[in-house]
């Protein structure tokens, strides 16, 4: 691998302009090249944000030898597609979460990876954020005792559109596999896989959800209730309820955010603030691994994503949402 890791972004849209921003904050990063299926959208994104090359086609830049790993950040049904295309021309992977629209999928593109050799990551930001980091110090510590409930939620006003990507069932629209994964990931990161799943969900004329309520409950007693929402504004924060402790993680948690913990003792917080937009940590720890040659994060790895798309799959089958 070269002095400077260079990357690729197959689908030059909004999350990829913030990636390649905070990539900027990345030692030894390089922008290297953008691909889309419309060449003059490659060449602005390009332009905009100094990558070296453009192409008109996903299968041209793959033939370059110079990139070292690419970015999917496609919508949803096409990151199963995609990234195995970039496994075969043995290109090392961070696709966008959700990693794919269902477990088969995400079980293809795990074999595929490993059937090439080549690193394959789930961009599920959240484990790398520092004060994510932070909140998990203090629940392993057990200083505070063990959860006993966490409430989170993620929710935004989105003007219904049937052709937004947001709506179309055919892009795997709707508020869980969008927004909906922050809150069943934090949940599964803290408390790990539930014994009991219920889930509800406000379905919108395009048939995907507006809505949806989970409930996870915990061998232990422990419950955990999460939200999404793109019909209005909610906190979008996550509350966790210890046997000594609380700790609140304020708006939007699922950005660096303030981390506030309150005790018999009074309350203390802590501000995390980054240089960019926080993708940073992500493309940092990719750089880490594949210097060290790993085909398989140690942080986010094959088996959190299994669970993780596997608790999508298990909901999406009680709101009645099928792709």
């Amino acid at each position: 691998m070269t002095q400077k890791i260079n990357w690729g972004i197959i689908g030059p849209g909004k999350i990829a302009k913030k990636f390649t921003t905070s990539l900027r904050e990345v030692e030894d990063a390089n922008l290297y090249a953008v691909a889309s299926r419309d060449l003059q959208r490659a060449e602005e994104f390009a332009k905009e944000n100094d990558a070296t090359k453009a192409y008109g086609s996903y299968e041209e830049m793959l033939r370059d030898e110079e990139i070292d790993v690419v970015y999917v950040a496609t919508p949803h049904v096409f990151h199963h597609e995609q990234t195995l295309l970039c496994l075969q021309h043995k290109k090392a992977v961070l696709c966008e979460k959700p990693f794919a629209i269902n477990r088969q999928q995400v079980e293809e593109m795990i074999a595929a990876a490993k059937e090439n050799n080549v690193f394959l990551m789930e961009a599920m930001w959240t484990p790398f954020l520092p004060h994510i980091k932070y909140l998990c110090e203090i629940l392993d510590s057990g200083k505070y005792g063990k959860v006993k409930y966490l409430s989170a939620d993620f929710g935004f006003y989105f003007p219904f559109d049937e052709n937004s990507r947001l709506f179309r069932k055919s892009l795997g629209g709707g508020s869980l596999l969008d927004i909906g994964i922050y809150p069943v990931f934090l949940a599964l990161h803290t408390l790990g896989l539930p014994e009991k799943v219920e889930a509800t969900a406000q379905m919108s004329k395009t048939e995907v959800d507006e809505v949806c309520d989970v409930v996870f409950s915990y061998p232990n007693g422990a419950k955990a209730e999460l939200h999404s929402n793109v019909t209005k504004d909610t906190p979008t924060t996550a509350y966790f309820e210890l046997e000594k402790a609380t700790i609140k993680i304020e708006s939007k948690w699922h950005n660096p955010s303030t981390v506030v913990i309150t005790t018999a003792e009074g309350t203390e917080s802590k501000t995390f603030d980054v240089a960019s937009f926080g993708y940073e940590y992500e493309a940092r720890h990719v750089q880490e691994m594949l210097r060290q040659g790993k085909t398989e994060s140690d942080v986010m790895s094959f088996d959190k994503s299994r669970e993780l798309i596997s608790m999508l799959d298990d909901i999406r089958k009680k709101i009645r949402l099928e792709y």
